[in-house]
């Protein structure tokens, strides 16, 4: 697969669970998904088997996506700092 940039959200608490958006993109595809749990829900233009990689991606590295979402700073993003 070309590369690809991907964006972290800080950590989302919901209903208990802690976890974090990441959105994958490479030109005008695009793919959002969630970790740890490793799963698109949201894409287009990537093929299946595409998809398929991106999941196991974002499974094998969980641990390293998790621990960006941790220093995501929402308010200074938001101001800019």
């Amino acid at each position: 697969m070309d590369s690809f940039n991907m964006l972290v959200s800080a950590i989302i608490n919901k209903d208990g669970k802690r976890f974090a958006r990441v959105s994958i993109v490479r030109g005008q595809d695009t793919a959002e998904a969630t970790v740890p749990d490793g799963v698109v829900d949201h894409v287009r233009g990537f093929s299946e088997a595409e998809v398929a990689e991106l999941e196991r991606f974002l499974r094998e590295n969980c641990g390293e996506i998790m621990e960006q979402a941790r220093q995501v700073n929402p308010i200074k993003n938001w101001l800019g700092l």
